[in-house]
């Protein structure tokens, strides 16, 4: 029995280790990422989905012409989003940046973030261009590359 529980462990020993997923975290205020907008809270006040696309309307290609472009390797990745102060339910949608791609790049969404909340969303990132926002708290469509 003792030569036994030796082959396991080394069996255990020699295995490949199996990569964390990276992590990207993204903090959500009302109608934006902070993270995408290099850390600048615009401060802008939320109580329904209508105010984001207001705010939008005015500044929201400006913001995205400014936008911080994530660039990150292909494989497994975690988006840890969190709910700082937007007063109702957010959520969260990764997807191929066209209407080609979304048909054949991988695609991670869910809500359920209420304040305070964080939530992690897991997706395996093929190369490609992507966009990433949330659609309950209107946000720009905030670029991220994978090569």
């Amino acid at each position: 029995m003792k030569y036994a529980c030796t082959v396991v462990m080394l069996s255990l020993l020699a295995a490949p280790a199996i990569a964390a997923p990276q992590v990207v975290e993204l903090n959500q205020v009302p109608c934006q990422f902070l993270e995408s907008e290099h850390g600048t809270n615009h401060g802008y006040k939320s109580a329904k989905i209508q105010d984001c696309e207001a705010i939008n309307a005015k500044s929201g290609k400006a913001r995205l012409a400014k936008a911080k472009v994530i660039e990150l390797k292909p494989g497994k990745t975690v988006f840890r989003v969190s709910n700082k102060d937007v007063p109702y339910e957010l959520g969260f949608w990764l997807r191929g940046a066209t209407l080609v791609s979304r048909a054949t790049l991988p695609s991670v969404s869910g809500g359920g973030l209420t304040t305070g909340r964080t939530q992690d969303y897991e997706i395996d990132l093929k190369p490609g261009e992507y966009v990433y926002s949330c659609p309950l708290n209107p946000t720009p469509d905030y670029r991220l590359v994978v090569k």
